[in-house]
C-alpha cells in the first residue's frame, strides 16, 4: 500500500506538457488512490486492524479523492476536445 504515490503523481500532472499528458497523469493518480482505498478496505475486512472505526475517515477520504480526480481528469478531457 502507498499512498504517497497518488499524491507524486499529481505533482507530475500540475507541471503536465499538455492537457492529455495531464489527463493521464491525473488517471494515474486516481488509479493509485483507488489501490489504497482497497487496500484500506482489504484491511478491515480480514481484521488486520483494532479498531476499523479509525480507518472509516480515511476511506472515506479515499472515495473523496476518488470523487475529485475523477471529475478533474473529466473536466480536462472536455476542455482539451470538446468533441468528445
Amino acid at each position: 500500500m502507498n499512498g504517497y504515490a497518488a499524491g507524486a503523481n499529481y505533482e507530475e500532472a500540475r507541471g503536465a506538457e499538455s492537457p492529455a499528458d495531464f489527463v493521464h497523469k491525473v488517471r494515474i493518480a486516481l488509479k493509485e488512490v483507488r489501490e489504497t482505498r482497497y487496500w484500506l478496505k482489504l484491511t478491515v475486512r480480514a481484521g488486520l486492524v483494532n479498531s476499523p472505526h479509525g480507518i472509516a475517515p480515511l476511506i472515506d477520504e479515499a472515495d473523496q479523492l476518488v470523487a475529485i480526480l475523477t471529475a478533474s481528469a473529466n473536466t480536462a478531457r472536455r476542455r482539451a476536445d470538446p468533441s468528445a
